[in-house]
């Protein structure tokens, strides 16, 4: 079912035009298919520590709607939250043309202006869509990555699903946004929605889904005029919420979790999950780590009496977060620490090796004595 208008016969405001048809900005409505590629691609999990904080792209600096920065947070809390450095920080590594393509092969068309190519200003709205294809995206990510093209009631062609995500990317992408905070005429936790606003307060979104159903809501002028204060989780989020308590029954829950989700909390993901390094961002250092101190075949007095004191160790270069083990066995994490400090259990000779995120490594052995 769809109502493409306010008033059919109202001339003043454009009645005769589908607004379900029309292109426009989807905000930040495509987020949650940038952050579902990234889980495909087992560059994040939900619980994967990323950084709000100012980042340049070229000549491109993505700011926040608040125009704050949040610091530190995990993947689930920034998309919860609509945060935009993390979302193009991540575009950055999935790579803008296989988004574009992953999207388009759903049938789902993305206009861009005459003569531009996709760019990463495409994850917060540069690009015009219809509704009726970001409701068809968001109906694939409540079935569980497999999208189905919309069709009038009566039409006589079965499409096939298309693949848009796998079933545990798109299973993390739900289950991060049903714990959205949710509009102000509603409850928390039983419906899965994302909010967008585009440039300019030309265009509200909001869109979403349960165990049962989809709904796409866009508030805005036909004409394009901006609407001061007009944004998507004050305008289009109540509208949606309102028409879910209308449909005549209560939510249904989410689909189980498929085969192969990985229920975990942060310092419990194994190390290049942990935390996020975006390309080219400052920390991403592209010279390998290094073992400064101790050096290669040092020998290291150690103090004579009880327990031995503890042996320090001193890193450079390599992209956080670093993972050291002393004779194989891994230090607790101590995130993008250049100084660590390791107990030894006495004389002898010992091996230690540092791994940063991409898997670069060093390894020395010192004497103990």
């Amino acid at each position: 079912a769809r109502v493409g208008s306010a008033d059919y016969f109202d001339e003043r405001r454009a009645g005769q035009v589908d607004m379900t048809q029309a292109l426009r900005s989807p905000g930040s409505t495509l987020k949650p298919f940038i952050y579902g590629m990234a889980f495909e691609d087992g560059l994040l999990h939900p619980e994967t520590l990323i950084d709000d904080k100012p980042l340049r792209f070229g000549n491109y600096a993505p700011e926040n709607f608040d125009l704050s920065f949040q610091g530190t947070v995990t993947v689930r809390r920034a998309l919860q939250m609509s945060l935009n450095v993390p979302a193009i920080a991540v575009l950055n590594k999935v790579g803008v043309s296989r988004l574009s393509a992953r999207l388009t092969q759903t049938v789902a068309a993305l206009v861009l202006p005459k003569g531009e190519a996709p760019g990463l200003a495409m994850g917060l709205g540069g690009v015009g869509i219809k509704l009726t294809d970001l409701t068809m995206l968001y109906a694939g990510l409540a079935r569980q990555g497999a999208a189905l093209p919309l069709r009038e009631r009566g039409s006589a062609i079965e499409a096939s699903p298309r693949r848009l995500l796998d079933p545990v990317a798109a299973w993390y992408v739900g289950n991060i946004l049903i714990g959205a905070p949710p509009a102000d005429n509603a409850m928390g936790g039983r419906i899965a929605f994302k909010t967008g606003t585009s440039y300019g307060y030309r265009d509200a979104w909001a869109v979403g889904f349960d165990g049962r159903m989809t709904i796409g809501v866009w508030v805005g002028r036909p004409d394009g005029a901006p609407v001061p204060g007009l944004y998507g989780r004050g305008a289009a989020a109540p509208i949606l919420f309102d028409a879910f308590s209308r449909s005549g029954s209560p939510p249904v829950p989410l689909a189980h979790a498929p085969k192969g989700a990985v229920f975990s909390t942060t310092n419990k993901l194994p190390p290049p999950l942990q935390r996020f390094v975006p390309d080219g961002a400052a920390g991403a250092s592209a010279e390998p780590p290094r073992i400064m101190f101790p050096p290669n075949g040092a020998r290291i007095e150690l103090a004579k009496g009880a327990a031995p004191d503890p042996v320090a160790l001193k890193i450079s270069g390599g992209a956080a977060p670093l993972t050291v083990m002393v004779n194989g066995v891994p230090l607790p994490p101590q995130g993008s620490r250049r100084t660590m400090f390791f107990a030894p259990d006495g004389p002898g000779f010992v091996r230690l090796t540092v791994m940063d995120a991409r898997g670069a490594s060093d390894s020395v052995s010192v004497r103990l004595q």
